[in-house]
């Protein structure tokens, strides 16, 4: 219920240019058995726009505890939220990249019995066999440093990405571990991760992305709060983001950003994103391009992905 997962922590978005860079705690630096001081790293600040209803979405999920299943069209920005929440609120980053060949086992941990076979043979290891000698073969997984982690007191932002891609199975194996956050590694006795239930303040941040390659199972979304982020519309939301990313307002600017906005009203097998947009504009401000010579849509391979998108925004160029 929500006073039960109910937390002080809350992000605000337009703060984020205020924050200078910061040290986090490294994300793979926990000890799958002992507590330790942890190391830190820097990091720069992460620029990302974000609108009133997506902040509510991402504190709404904060609060009740749950993951934010994101979807919109590739390179709207799904993928980075993750990075902005984790440095706004000052936290390490777990990074899953789903694979078509991901287990979900493997984001909790992986135990090497190959390596513990040979180092056994050549006596490399202690043959006794003790929980602290086999535990040296296990590696937490992403998702299994983030339980790790709250075990020792320390809270984790988890992005899960594109999680379409990997069989329809993977997402129905996370159920119980993205609920209860727990689990036991059963090559070592008595050895056992959880989030103290106590301390939903402790619960990883959990960010899931979804291109919509495979649906997902009902149970899976059953668990998760959801936000669809659309394209930004306008050349003034277009100009936000670009000016977060450090290029100012210039004629050169506003035509680029009307050419991609009319581009995107083609009907074109993969319209441009706003990575796309960020590649384009950063190049012709370096290459120092006119705003006159945009409209003729320089460097198109910056913007357009496919050979029949090229051929026809050559005929609408055309035909201007």
């Amino acid at each position: 219920m929500l006073t039960r997962h109910t937390v002080d922590t809350s992000v605000r978005f337009d703060r984020l240019a205020e924050l200078p860079e910061q040290r986090l705690i490294e994300a793979a630096d926990v000890d799958p058995l002992l507590p330790r001081n942890p190391s830190t790293v820097l990091v720069r600040r992460e620029p990302y726009i974000a609108d009133e209803k997506l902040e509510d979405a991402v504190n709404l999920a904060i609060a009740l505890g749950r993951p934010l299943l994101l979807q919109g069209d590739p390179g709207v920005g799904k993928t980075r939220l993750a990075y902005a929440v984790a440095y706004a609120l000052g936290l390490p980053l777990e990074q899953a990249y789903v694979k078509s060949t991901s287990r979900a086992q493997d984001l909790l941990y992986t135990y090497d019995a190959v390596r513990r076979l040979y180092d056994a043979q050549t006596g490399r290891r202690s043959r006794g066999g003790g929980a602290e000698d086999v535990a040296r073969y296990v590696r937490l997984g992403p998702l299994g440093r983030a339980i790790a982690r709250a075990g020792h007191g320390r809270r984790s932002v988890l992005l899960l990405d594109e999680i379409d891609k990997a069989d329809i199975d993977f997402p129905n194996d996370l159920l119980r571990e993205l609920d209860q956050l727990r689990f036991d590694v059963p090559e070592v006795p008595g050895l056992h991760h959880a989030v103290p239930p106590d301390r939903p303040d402790l619960r990883p941040i959990v960010f899931v992305t979804n291109n919509e390659e495979k649906a997902l199972p009902a149970a899976f979304l059953r668990r998760c709060v959801f936000h669809y982020l659309e394209f930004p519309a306008t050349i003034t939301e277009l100009g936000r983001i670009l000016a977060a990313h450090g290029i100012p307002q210039s004629p050169l600017r506003f035509k680029a950003l009307t050419t991609l906005l009319q581009l995107r009203e083609l009907d074109l097998a993969k319209k441009p994103g706003l990575s796309e947009l960020l590649d384009w504009v950063g190049y012709l401000q370096a290459t120092g391009a006119s705003a006159e010579s945009v409209g003729e849509l320089p460097y198109p391979g910056a913007l357009l992905k496919h050979h029949g998108d090229r051929t026809r925004v050559a005929d609408w160029l055309t035909g201007r």
